[in-house]
Formats: C-alpha cells, sequence, structure tokens
C-alpha cells in the first residue's frame, strides 16, 4: 500500500433532505395503502408557477429513478426529484389539518416567501444561502 493509498473506511451516513413530523408520515402511510395500485413512494419536488414564484409538487412514484434522492423516515419512503434538492434541504414536511383544510406543509429554511394563499412559495437554493 502506497501513501496515496488508504484503507477503505465506511462513510458516515448523510444527513436527510427532508424529515417528515409523525403527521406526515402517518398521511403518506394513509395516502400510499389507499392508493388505486402500488406505488413505490411519494415523489416530492419544486416546479415555477404560482405567484410567489414556486409550487412544491406531490406524485405517486412507480419507480424510483437513478438520480432520485431516496428519504426513509418513520416507516414512509419519499423520492426527492434531483432538480429540488437545494431548495429542500433541511426542510420538515408536516400535515395539518384545521377547520377548513387539510394540507401538507412544508417548513422550510431556504423558503424565503410566501403568497397569501399558502399555495406558491419563493426559495433560493441551499448552496445560494451558503455563498453569502
Amino acid at each position: 500500500m502506497t501513501d496515496l493509498q488508504t484503507a477503505s473506511r465506511p462513510r458516515r451516513p448523510r444527513p436527510k433532505v427532508v424529515t417528515l413530523s409523525e403527521a406526515a408520515a402517518a398521511r403518506v402511510r394513509e395516502i400510499m395503502e389507499t392508493a388505486d395500485k402500488p406505488y413505490v413512494a411519494l415523489r416530492v419536488g419544486v416546479k415555477n408557477g404560482g405567484c410567489a414564484g414556486q409550487e412544491y409538487t406531490f406524485a405517486y412514484a412507480e419507480t424510483i429513478e437513478p438520480m432520485d434522492e431516496v428519504v426513509e423516515d418513520q416507516g414512509v419512503t419519499i423520492l426527492i426529484e434531483p432538480k429540488a434538492i437545494l431548495f429542500l434541504i433541511g426542510s420538515e414536511i408536516d400535515f395539518e389539518t384545521t377547520k377548513l383544510a387539510s394540507k401538507f406543509v412544508f417548513r422550510n429554511p431556504n423558503q424565503t416567501d410566501a403568497c397569501g394563499c399558502g399555495e406558491s412559495v419563493t426559495i433560493i437554493p441551499a448552496a445560494a444561502l451558503d455563498a453569502d
């Protein structure tokens, strides 16, 4: 073994891109159990749209794509679309029920603004925040 070669050692686990509250995990389990067919996970992403510029997205996933970030938390599997990872780092997904609505809510440290209806947000990628 030369000086440039080192013994292989296990990598330390990376932190999860997102975490789920107990309520969110329970709701995802319920959604997946009542889906019209078996899916491997729920895919989470971010798309351009809405009055604040971006919206969170959810979709059933039939397969895990090679570049998906796989997050397993509280017994559920969430897939993060590759282009959404930097926007979601450090987020917690919660599920809230009020008298008028039930919805998933993101507690996202990268979010800088939201519209009044709560459906649209402005998010700065994590790398851009670190550069300041």
